[in-house]
């Protein structure tokens, strides 16, 4: 790997962070502002909108100019967002745009990959870039609290720039500004990412015609036996993921009597988890048993019911643990199988765009099931249950339909098709 590689992550890193800590800061805004408790959830939602609506069209994007220009404009994007929370604009709003440069960086920064590297790097790059993600998701969750933190916002709010009124008075405007920092080292890294010297022409620029090939990719992937298998594992993985998120918040806010600021530190226990069972499937299962890991779905969300009994920090945080390294566990291997019969069936370019279409709707579904929840006024107990029933519920049904598919043909036999 050469230096520019070490750019593109540094950058991936930079804007995840960023992306993660501004999650919680919005929070702590719309809680200091009264907000109703079902908009906390609705930030989710409002950020993965555009990855929905724009999914056709983010790949044609991409493809039309440098992908480091594409991730510059998409850091500038974010940091228009990040402004305009700083100036009071409604944090929902705010975020969608957020969620807009997101959903525009998402395609350049694989794509980069495949211009930049050779075949032979891709894995292992991609490897990286997940591994970083999961990193930038877990310290930008920790940082996120950290600023909310009385102290640490009056130690920072204390520091004064010479002969300049900065004008920021407030904790939420301190946070706002180290955060757009953050997006701001982010894009003038994409500066410096070498051209790859691919020329950069959209083959069709047909709103018409993206629609009809997104949908053509699709509908392949569904219809594949092992893609729709994968497709339905991450789909569900993402959307419960997102989910959990704020159901940690609320349940150690009530179950274990944390603020806003240490629950978000719990996020962080559960994407720990996360990466250690990325570790550990990535060391113990090969592609061709990928599919033997859906019953850990299944344990999951019973395991996930268990919450509702635990009142005791020293209990909650192996516990939550346990899930993240489920949840790594089992959606790992099913991302590889995926990645892999997209390239085979449609090319990686449709189908990240597929695979970014489904979970982002999951996520968007499933966190409005949750602010409606919260809406109605569910204990986060009764919320806990119905959730982790649903998850393995919906597991269940997956892993039916996989020894159904078995039955028809045999999946072994299919991956090693794909190979020759």
């Amino acid at each position: 790997m050469d230096f520019g590689f070490y750019l593109i992550m540094a950058a991936q890193f930079c804007s995840a962070l960023a992306d993660n800590a501004l999650l919680i800061s919005a929070i702590a805004i719309l809680r200091d502002s009264h907000a109703p408790a079902s908009f906390e959830p609705l930030l989710k939602t409002c950020f993965t909108v555009s990855y929905v609506a724009l999914a056709a069209f983010v790949g044609a994007f991409a493809d039309s100019m440098p992908k480091w220009r594409v991730m510059y404009i998409s850091n500038g994007i974010k940091i228009f967002g990040c402004a305009m929370m700083f100036f009071g604009v409604h944090p929902l709003f705010a975020y969608a745009v957020v969620g807009l440069g997101a959903a525009a960086y998402s395609p350049a920064k694989y794509g980069i990959l495949t211009e930049y590297l050779p075949h032979r790097l891709l894995v292992v790059a991609n490897g990286w870039i997940e591994g970083l993600t999961v990193i930038a998701i877990i310290l930008g969750t920790v940082l996120g609290g950290m600023l909310i933190k009385p102290e640490i916002a009056q130690q920072l709010l204390s520091w004064d720039v010479p002969f300049i009124d900065t004008g920021i008075e407030t904790t939420a405007e301190m946070n706002l500004t180290v955060i757009g920092a953050i997006y701001l080292t982010a894009a003038i890294i994409n500066l410096r990412i070498p051209d790859t010297g691919v020329d950069h022409k959209v083959l069709k620029k047909s709103p018409l015609y993206l629609l009809h090939d997104f949908n053509h990719s699709l509908k392949l992937l569904w219809r594949d036996r092992l893609g729709q298998i994968s497709l339905a594992v991450t789909t569900l993985f993402w959307g419960a993921g997102a989910t959990l998120q704020f159901i940690v918040i609320e349940w150690a806010k009530g179950a274990l009597g944390m603020d806003l600021s240490k629950a978000s530190m719990m996020q962080g226990v559960v994407a720990f988890g996360v990466a250690a069972g990325a570790v550990l499937a990535a060391r113990m299962i090969s592609l061709r048993s990928s599919v033997r890991v859906i019953p850990l779905g299944i344990l999951m969300g019973v395991v996930v019911i268990g919450m509702v009994l635990v009142h005791d920090v020293r209990i909650a945080s192996p516990l939550l643990v346990v899930i993240g390294i489920l949840s790594g566990f089992f959606v790992v291997p099913m991302n590889a199988l995926l990645q892999h019969r997209g390239h085979i069936l449609m090319g990686a370019g449709h189908s990240i765009a597929v695979q970014n279409f489904n979970e982002n709707l999951s996520i968007l579904i499933m966190t409005s099931l949750y602010s409606l929840m919260i809406n109605a006024h569910l204990s986060i107990e009764t919320i806990i249950v119905i959730f982790g029933l649903c998850v393995a519920g919906l597991m269940l049904l997956v892993k039916r339909r996989h020894e159904a598919n078995q039955l028809e043909h045999d999946d072994v036999a299919l991956l090693e098709d794909s190979k020759h």
